[in-house]
């Protein structure tokens, strides 16, 4: 099953998008374009080839895209390129079968389920092209009118039942906001749009020799120029804000988890007082994290300008993570083998509380 950044790779070939699609493989380096997608289980690399591409094909070959990936019918891309070329000509062989050939040589020989080859398909481009200076056409082949007759009865079949592209193929993948990534591809490709018309305009009124025009020109370009300055600073304004509703979102649900497991681990009746505990088990506010981390979760939505409200909070963590108290309520639960281990975190956890009681006094 493909992987969240897949489907984001996907989404960006279907589109076209080289720009978006170049940047997020910059960005994630080591992602494996070799997957496969929909009910016709074909890979970025096929899709680029149905959809005539070759800049995104070049893209993800260079990213290690595997041109003897195959599809549900055993078709390769090559055998997607070899087809493009025997409908569109020679335009479509250099800008998808060149490249492909030229990255791998033995895909052409990888039969598909039909038992035809990339080469088949070629040899057929070529046999099909009328012969000059013949005044009689040439023998029919008719193992070779039967292979494409059985190619093109099932081409049909599949398009009148499925269409050109399966359903799945055109679901939306990643329904996320616009990262800061994409956002800032969108707003360098307006921008050179911007500049590009307004640089033909400036040349069209120059030709004219008029100062007046030029200068009206120039106004309205450092006006639009203002306005996108001003657009993009309140869309980065907007990016930030967000990106801070969603830090507390998270920082907010840590706490709730936290208290949560709490109640459960420390509060729960004699059902659950004979569990036995391991250090997962415990309900650390940041199970991964330092004792400083776990404080803050400890801590959070607590306004520590407010000392006597912030000193309330910080007692009863103190009273919840004291050693001895822990001891008391939970050390016959403990695991043998994760019991030091607990103890010593739980130890830790206290002074660090303690040492932020002394410095509420201080």
């Amino acid at each position: 099953m493909a992987s969240r950044e897949q489907k984001r790779v996907w989404k960006y070939v279907e589109e076209g998008g080289l720009l978006k699609l170049k940047s997020y493989l910059r960005k994630h380096p080591g992602l494996d374009v070799n997957f496969r997608q929909g009910k016709r289980q074909r890979g970025p690399l096929h899709l680029a080839c149905s959809l005539r591409d070759d800049a995104v094909l070049r893209l993800l070959l260079q990213h290690g895209a595997d041109v003897l990936l195959k599809d549900r019918n055993d078709d390769t891309a090559l055998h997607v390129a070899a087809n493009k070329a025997l409908k569109h000509g020679k335009r479509a062989y250099d800008d998808l079968v060149v490249p492909l050939r030229k990255s791998c040589p033995e895909a052409m020989t990888v039969h598909n389920k039909a038992g035809v080859t990339p080469e088949d398909l070629l040899r057929w481009m070529r046999d099909t092209k009328p012969a000059a200076n013949t005044s009689s056409p040439p023998e029919a082949d008719p193992e070779k009118e039967w292979l494409e007759k059985l190619f093109g009865e099932c081409e049909d079949e599949f398009c009148e039942s499925f269409g050109v592209y399966d359903a799945d193929d055109f679901l939306p993948v990643d329904d996320d906001e616009e990262d800061f990534g994409d956002w800032a591809d969108r707003v360098r490709e307006e921008y050179y749009k911007k500049k590009h018309a307004e640089a033909q305009r400036l040349a069209a009124s120059s030709s004219g020799g008029r100062k007046k025009k030029a200068k009206e020109e120039r106004e309205r370009e450092e006006q639009s120029n203002k306005e996108l300055l001003d657009r993009l600073q309140r869309e980065h304004a907007e990016y930030l804000a967000r990106a801070a509703r969603k830090e507390e979102e998270t920082r907010q649900g840590k706490k709730r988890r936290y208290e949560e497991r709490c109640a459960a681990t420390f509060h729960s009746g004699s059902s659950a007082s004979s569990t036995k505990l391991s250090y997962g088990d415990i309900p650390w506010p940041a199970p991964r994290g330092t004792v400083q981390e776990m404080v803050d979760v400890m801590l959070h939505g607590v306004d520590r300008k407010d000392v006597a409200v912030f000193r309330k909070r910080l007692r009863q963590q103190q009273a919840l993570w004291h050693p001895d108290k822990f001891a008391q309520r939970c050390e016959a639960r403990l695991e043998e083998k994760d019991r030091q281990r607990i103890l010593d975190t739980v130890t830790a956890l206290s002074q660090e509380l303690n040492r932020l009681a002394h410095s509420l006094r201080a």
